[in-house]
């Protein structure tokens, strides 16, 4: 018998703390600053409700209805297509191999923390690429492997593991700490920015609107690819949680609370970020504009420096590392355990043995990330599996219900289930929209790609992303020419 949520107030909890993670705090902040402030909420909120939530209301009534993982369920929607599924689980723990690795960084940062001189006082970007990193010169030279970053990646794995080792149980414990306690984090750094001098500053340049941003065409291609990204649509992971659900819950509901959640704690996170970046600012005679940064950068540089400027800058350093470490532990193990689930579909394993060999497999993988040319492995892998991989995921998607299942049939199962009903357009956005802006942003990234080699990386290494995308592509397609009937049969006893 399948296993099943504790409650659905556990489901959305598990659904906003995968949805919710590193990316809310150094990705959306830094792109709201720089496409227009105020103004790219515009095209962020059109992005959600037109992109982000239709496909996700998708992922999970497939997943609520059909109640298997992700390669069976496009299995049961065509026999062909099982190749779908095996894509998002096939990027979701590549992702997964490399997020681990990012907070084995947060976690060496966490530890260090607890001291009254921290160590990064007074040059904190040579502290992260020196001392923490330990970062050659070019990903030509590996470098051999940093211990210490290999001890923190086991812990990483070690704490994963336990959160899901014994399932939906495991994980409904873990999510009542693990959703509520980043959240009171940031309260508490918001309100120590805001005492700040400088603080304002940096908020104003957050939320300032510049409406002529508006015409940009690269505004609003960075809103649809931020909302695509941000729900974790693509991954398997929201079929996999959705098909612990009893047949009749509301998926509608359950839909729109996860997006305007995990888009309501990205602008929460945008003041705690920018009061902090604005402090610095004012502290270093600096303006916004040459402090604020995405990425790693934002998190292990500029924020660590800033806190070490800060009155009690230990205590400080503690919290905002203790939310990094909550925000992406969620959102890791829920990529995990969309791949146990599928695994769950074929093999007759324990729950506890499948997530044993998911986790042990993704820490031997993700040692390369702790060498010290690891993070431009973890650049190169990143990139071309986030602009390709997980894009052509959900182009698939939506080819497969708006073209072969057919939209108004799982539409006809969302609304009898759900009291929100939708209406037409949803079967419109999946099977034209949807697809065309997809389509526009993969050939917007391969023009990209073949006229600026991305970051000057050498040919070898750029080959290794693409491999990263196209052997998957490669089996799914092999999946497809070599499909049969009888594994459809075996998805819908």
């Amino acid at each position: 018998m399948r296993d099943r949520w504790s409650s659905r107030t556990i489901f959305i909890l598990a659904a906003v703390g995968s949805a919710v993670g590193l990316g809310n705090v150094w990705r959306f902040p830094y792109l709201t600053y720089k496409f227009g402030g105020g103004a790219f909420l515009i095209p962020f909120l059109i992005a959600l409700m037109v992109l982000g939530t239709p496909l996700l209301i998708l992922e999970f009534a497939l997943g609520q209805k059909l109640q298997k993982g992700a390669i069976h369920a496009f299995q049961h929607v065509h026999h062909r297509l099982g190749g779908i599924g095996f894509l998002a689980i096939t990027a979701s723990f590549i992702v997964v191999v490399y997020y681990a690795a990012i907070l084995a960084w947060a976690l060496v940062y966490f530890v260090k923390s607890f001291t009254f001189n921290l160590p990064w006082v007074g040059d904190a970007e040579g502290y992260f690429f020196g001392n923490v990193l330990q970062l050659t010169d070019s990903i030509s030279q590996i470098g051999g492997v940093n211990w210490w970053l290999f001890l923190a990646l086991g812990v990483v794995w070690l704490a994963i593991y336990y959160c899901v080792r014994k399932g939906v149980d495991s994980i409904g414990k873990s999510l009542k700490i693990l959703v509520p306690l980043p959240l009171v984090l940031l309260g508490v750094l918001l309100i120590r920015g805001l005492t700040l001098e400088g603080s304002l500053t940096g908020i104003y340049y957050y939320i300032r609107p510049d409406f002529n941003a508006l015409l940009s065409t690269d505004l609003w291609l960075a809103a649809a690819s931020h909302v695509f990204f941000t729900l974790s649509i693509g991954f398997g992971i929201m079929i996999a949680y959705a098909s612990y659900n009893d047949k009749k819950q509301d998926i509608t509901e359950n839909s729109y609370i996860t997006s305007i959640s995990d888009a309501a704690i990205s602008l929460f996170a945008g003041f705690v970020v920018f009061a902090i970046v604005g402090y610095m600012a004012h502290s270093t005679a600096s303006t916004v504009a040459d402090v604020a940064t995405a990425g790693p950068g934002l998190a292990f540089v500029v924020f660590p420096q800033a806190l070490s400027m800060m009155p009690l800058p230990w205590l400080f350093s503690i919290l905002f590392f203790l939310t990094l470490l909550t925000l992406g532990l969620d959102s890791a193990f829920s990529m995990v355990e969309g791949i146990i689930v599928v695994l769950g579909d074929f093999f007759k394993a324990t729950h506890k043995k499948l997530a044993m060999i998911v986790c042990g497999s993704a820490f031997v993988l993700g040692i390369i990330f702790t060498t010290r040319a690891g993070l431009y492995f973890l650049d190169i892998v990143d990139h071309f599996l986030s602009h390709f991989g997980l894009v052509l995921v959900g182009l698939f998607e939506c080819i497969a219900i708006g073209w072969i299942y057919g939209p108004e049939k799982l539409r006809t199962y969302i609304n009898s289930v759900s009291d929100w009903h939708l209406g037409a357009w949803w079967d419109y956005v999946i099977k034209y929209f949807m697809p065309a802006v997809l389509i526009i942003l993969l050939v917007v990234q391969m023009y990209h790609e073949f006229t600026v080699p991305y970051e000057g990386y050498p040919i070898w290494a750029l080959e290794v992303g693409w491999l990263v995308v196209i052997i998957p592509l490669v089996i799914a397609i092999g999946m497809a020419l070599h499909g049969s009937k009888t594994s459809v049969k075996c998805c819908k006893k």
